[in-house]
């Protein structure tokens, strides 16, 4: 699976490249029987459907030219949403005073779920500022230890 991803990227990268977009993930992924490949694209102002069109046009083409998914599949290409998932070290440093969802593989202070503010990210560290019960806490997540990461909304 991560050569299908790895060829897709390679494939979409200069659509969003000429069309002023940021590439920011690729899933290809079996749900049930069907196999989903989804592009999600952003800019600062946000992705419009006529962008995510665009660029679902024009990857389209490229798929059918070098075919490189043996199965039939769905193509998605869509906005990363509101809770944006955090994989690259931009992605962390524009996160910086946002509200952050960090769930490790392994637990840090008998943890493995955070959410609060992202205080800091450097030296590929994290510094999270979180509430236990009423008390604020701050921990520190190397990079390495992050399973998945994500802006968090609040409701409150």
């Amino acid at each position: 699976m991560s050569k299908v991803v790895e060829t897709v990227e390679q494939l979409v990268k200069p659509i969003t490249e000429e069309l002023d977009l940021e590439l920011v993930d690729i899933e290809y992924v079996k749900e049930g029987k069907n196999w989903f490949l989804r592009v999600y694209i952003d800019k600062e102002a946000g992705v419009d459907i006529e962008e995510c069109g665009m660029v679902s046009e024009r990857l389209s083409e490229k798929l059918d030219e070098t075919d490189p998914i043996p199965y039939n599949y769905f193509l998605e290409v869509s906005s990363p949403g509101a809770e944006r998932p955090l994989k690259k070290m931009k992605d962390y440093e524009r996160a910086i005073g946002k509200r952050v969802h960090v769930k490790t593989y392994e637990p840090i202070d008998g943890e493995k779920t955070f959410e609060g503010t992202l205080l800091s990210f450097e030296q590929e560290e994290l510094v999270v500022e979180y509430l236990m019960k009423t008390r604020k806490k701050q921990v520190v997540i190397p990079l390495d230890k992050i399973a998945k990461a994500r802006l968090a909304i609040s409701f409150s």
